[in-house]
């Protein structure tokens, strides 16, 4: 299980992590079905993930399951208890989007978005090899060379004799060949290894403890040691290979047919070295939802609280074009500092909501109209909004003009400790969002952020003169200096003025 946000540079930021080994091709390769003990097993470490997840608020979750699960007889209700645990329904899905996946979360790593590699990653019931060439899949291959298969099917002496090891090696050479058919053999540049085998396999070269095998991302190994460790460890019973540093108690039960897998494809694809990664299946997840658009829906109001908000905002006056605008505007910001804020989801709806509502003071009067709106939005029916988001929506409204909040302000004082924190971050959003719409007709069709190290630039588009826009903001930078401790430049960039308002290139 991974729990991540996407960075503005496309990297993962991890919230919460979790993995245990459950072996449920152990039982399928064996009987054809997933046994009771596993299914209970894995029932359980599903719930306790659900535990996991549920406070994080998670903008979108996929489960997926893969080999094993495809080949089970009882995987019907493999699934059906699997989303009673989870809550959600368990995809079962192809090698081939497996293989997709696995791509997608190992090209987030610039290492790997040049020149032309095979990924291999190695499962309990298949092994997915992937071409990779500047960062684009250009073929996948999924083969039932799991190492649990494979361990199940040849090695069953202890320790393996030469006629099983021959056997499982003759099975990896026969088929590997289509993939080496396809790919080609001798110009790729190295090999990249995704799986708990390869990291195995690179920490018994290396010497890393199994407690450490974290680190082992980045590192290399030739193919001469890849073969020496196959020979060294091919002989060995299984007691002897977990005293290997770097293979776990468990892990050495199918490290043989692994590491062999590994030193063969790297001699038949004529390869010379394989780099481990720590990115695979679960990162492509997280970065291909991300990908969807799917953290967008959670952070922004759904189609009751928008008709609320708009139907308060209008009541008392306020443009609803300029405020949608505005609204916009606040969550552009929010998505493109949220490696600075990290805040959860659900403050980007609250700031939404503030976009929209801020201005419903004028209807009190002009002056001080900040602090009638927030007598109004405090007081106002907000169906759809729990009592503490409507009170942080009043303190925004608040605080989106003149004064930031002092300890004589009961309305921000009375507020918990966390949500202080969170209406600190937030008020420089809002302030900048109602600077961007100053203007009565729309000026900047586009909000960016580029994030550089201590540097924040927003970047925006516009077809018409932004002297006005630009002053406003000018007056609310100070006050983001101040929270966020970075460095603001504004990049005005001209559209032509035929596209139109709100036409992006």
């Amino acid at each position: 299980m991974l729990a991540a946000e996407v960075t503005a540079s496309g990297g993962l930021r991890q919230l919460a992590e979790d993995r245990q080994v459950t072996r449920i091709g152990e039982s399928v390769f064996a009987s054809g079905e997933v046994s009771e003990e596993t299914l209970n097993l894995v029932m359980s470490v599903l719930e306790r993930m659900r535990k996991t997840i549920e406070p994080l608020e998670v903008a979108g979750m996929r489960a997926v399951a893969t080999s094993a699960v495809r080949d089970a007889r009882n995987q019907q209700e493999f699934l059906r208890r699997a989303k009673a645990a989870l809550g959600i329904e368990v995809e079962i899905v192809s090698g081939q989007e497996e293989a997709r996946l696995i791509h997608h979360g190992v090209v987030a790593e610039r290492e790997f978005t040049r020149g032309r590699q095979l990924l291999i990653d190695i499962g309990g019931g298949s092994a997915e090899f992937i071409l990779n060439e500047d960062g684009a899949l250009r073929g996948a291959y999924s083969k039932p060379l799991g190492a649990v298969r494979m361990w199940q099917s040849f090695l069953k002496s202890d320790p393996a004799t030469p006629l099983e090891l021959l056997q499982l090696e003759e099975y990896i050479e026969e088929k590997i060949g289509e993939a080496v058919s396809e790919f080609g053999s001798g110009d790729i540049d190295f090999a990249i290894g995704t799986s708990a085998s390869a990291s195995a396999a690179v920490c018994a070269v290396r010497g890393i403890p199994r407690a450490n095998r974290d680190t082992a991302g980045g590192i290399r190994v030739s193919r001469e040691e890849l073969e020496a460790l196959y020979r060294r460890l091919a002989p060995m019973t299984l007691e002897e290979r977990r005293k290997v540093t770097g293979i776990g108690p468990r892990r050495a039960e199918i490290i043989v047919p692994g590491v062999a897998l590994l030193a063969r494809a790297l001699a038949r694809f004529g390869v010379d070295q394989l780099v481990y990664s720590n990115a695979g299946v679960r990162d492509g997840i997280v970065l291909d939802l991300d990908a969807r658009g799917v953290g967008i829906a959670r952070i922004s109001l759904t189609e009751e609280q928008r008709g609320v908000v708009e139907g308060v905002a209008g009541r008392f006056g306020v443009e609803l074009a300029r405020a949608r605008r505005t609204a916009r505007f606040s969550l552009d910001l929010f998505v493109g500092v949220e490696q600075m804020h990290l805040l959860p989801p659900r403050f980007g709806r609250i700031l939404e909501a503030a976009a929209f509502l801020r201005n419903v003071g004028h209807f009190i009067s002009a002056t001080k109209h900040h602090k009638h709106s927030h007598y109004i939005v405090s007081g106002v029916d907000l169906p759809s909004f729990t009592e503490n988001e409507q009170r942080l929506i009043a303190v925004l409204c608040r605080y989106h003009r003149k004064s930031m909040p002092v300890n004589s302000h009961l309305e921000f004082t009375s507020l918990t400790d966390a949500d202080r924190k969170a209406v600190l971050l937030l008020i420089p959003l809002l302030r900048i969002a109602d600077a961007c719409g100053r203007s009565k007709e729309e000026r900047i069709s586009k909000l960016r952020c580029l994030v550089n190290g201590s540097t924040l630039t927003i970047e925006l588009r516009h077809s018409r003169p932004l002297d006005l826009e630009l002053w406003a903001i000018g007056r609310s930078l100070p006050i983001f200096r101040d929270i966020y401790r970075r460095t603001v430049v504004l990049s005005p960039v001209a559209e032509p003025a035929g596209d139109g308002a709100g036409a992006v290139p």
